[in-house]
Formats: structure tokens, sequence, C-alpha cells
């Protein structure tokens, strides 16, 4: 028993002095990785910017000499008739840091679009807080994922990601505001049609006559409104109308609805009307 409890003892304060040695490892590891990190944080080079005035660092040569001198004289325009300032900074393996807000002197009504192509999405946005004023958050995500993705920068360019993103914000502060990015991507409308077709058969489906004599069951159509209106007007028509004037779309989704509502209602008609042979 003697002998059990000195090993015990033993043990215990075995396991003391390593738990203390690990303890001092961990934190002059954690202080030697603080002192390798903080730089990256705190990072600023204003070796790297021009040295001249312009709203339009171009580090990773995103943008032909062409482009970039024909957006900077653009975005002074804007932000000479306006007073939004619009600035573009690309990077890759390269960049300024903390040094583009004195260089550009960013503020309240300064909006900064940084294009690095090291991650997902090549986009991010840096928004003063009268812009964010006016461009609440769901615009910058809608932005940031319709121009930023891989799938939109592999077919258009970097270039063009850039100058879309750029082209939807000035419209929208031109107007005081938007809802949502402008433009309807065929891919969202499409979306928006399939959402309208499936609330007409909903629609449809619903308004079956189930009493002899009936023609139209109105009343089983209003009891499944919220579903098939949530699906044509929320989902359907809703998108297209913030995003777009043109009538095209807006007939088409129409069309949809209407085409599902009619094969919907009409099946059981058609079945009895041809039966199959036995």
């Amino acid at each position: 028993m003697d002998k059990f409890l000195q090993d015990l003892r033993w043990f215990r304060q075995d396991f003391k002095v390593k738990t203390g040695l690990n303890f001092v490892w961990a934190v002059i590891l954690s202080f030697s990785l603080w002192l390798v990190a903080t730089p990256a944080f705190a990072f600023n080079a204003p070796e790297l910017l021009p040295d001249h005035p312009t709203a339009i660092v171009d580090l990773a040569k995103a943008l032909t000499p062409i482009q970039a001198e024909k957006l900077d004289a653009h975005l002074a325009e804007l932000e000479a008739e306006t007073g939004w300032k619009l600035r573009v900074l690309t990077q890759f393996d390269r960049t300024p840091g903390t040094a583009v807000k004195d260089f550009w002197q960013v503020d309240d009504k300064s909006v900064l679009l940084i294009a690095d192509s090291r991650g997902g999405n090549i986009l991010n946005f840096s928004v003063g807080d009268a812009a964010y004023q006016v461009l609440q958050r769901t615009f910058w995500v809608e932005l940031q994922t319709r121009f930023g993705n891989q799938y939109f920068v592999r077919e258009e360019g970097e270039d063009q990601a850039i100058i879309q993103a750029l082209s939807a914000i000035e419209t929208c502060l031109r107007k005081g505001g938007c809802r949502a990015v402008p433009g309807l991507p065929r891919e969202q409308w499409i979306l928006t049609l399939i959402t309208s077709s499936i609330g007409g058969i909903i629609f449809g489906l619903a308004s079956r006559p189930r009493k002899p004599g009936d023609a139209f069951a109105w009343q089983w159509a209003l009891l499944f409104s919220p579903l098939w209106g949530m699906l044509f007007i929320a989902f359907g028509l809703g998108p297209v109308l913030v995003r777009t004037t043109e009538w095209l779309p807006i007939v088409r989704n129409i069309a949809g609805f209407a085409a599902g509502g009619l094969i919907a209602f009409l099946a059981p008609i058609m079945s009895r009307a041809n039966p199959s042979e036995t």
C-alpha cells in the first residue's frame, strides 16, 4: 500500500512537471506565431501605389491599359457629378494594404472594389457608411455572387467582372438605391419560370371540380392560394420586376403559370376523353 501511494505521488509530480513544460512551450510557440503573423494583418506598402492620382490601382493587371484609362476617366466624371467615389484595387501576390485608405482619402461616400483571384470569389467591397445606407447588405452579397464567382470569371474574364460590377453600383447610386442588382441573368430567369410553372400546376390541381355540376373549384383554389401565390408572385414575378423593366420575361412567366394551370386542370378531362385500350 505504501509503495502504491509513493508511486502515485511520483506520477502526480511527473505529470505536473510535464504539464508545466508543455504549457511553457505552448506559450512560446503562440508568441512566436503572433510575432510572425502580426505584420500580415497590419500590412502597409505605399511604395506599390502610383505617384499620380488615379482611381485604378491594377497590380494584378486584370484590366488592359485602355480599359484602365477609360474607367479612370469615367470614375472621375462620376465623382465630379454625384460625389460618390468608386475606386478599384486589383491584387494577387502584392498588396498595398492599408496605404490605399490614405492614398484615396476614403470617406463615407467611398466604395472600394478589391479584386483578388486567390480566393473562391474574386470580388470584395469596402463600403462607406453613406453608401451602405443607400445600398443594403443584400445588394452587395448579390453583386459579389453574380459577378465574382468562378463561373462568371471563367466565361467573361476578370475585367468584365470588375467593369459590370462597377456599372451596377453606378446605376443604383444614380437612382438613389436599388432593392436588387440590376439585370436578369438567364439562369435566374429560368429559375423564376420554373417556379411560375409549378405555381400554375398547383393552381390547376387545386381548382379541379370535385362535385358533379361544378366547373371550377374556386374554394380550393383560394385555400391553396398562399402556396401557388408564393411560387408565382414572390419567386416568379418578384425577382423579375425588381431587376428589369423588360416585358418579355414577365410575359413568359405569366404564360408558364397559365400553361401549368391549364395542363393540371385539363389532364383528368383529357384522360377520360381518351381511355386506354385493354
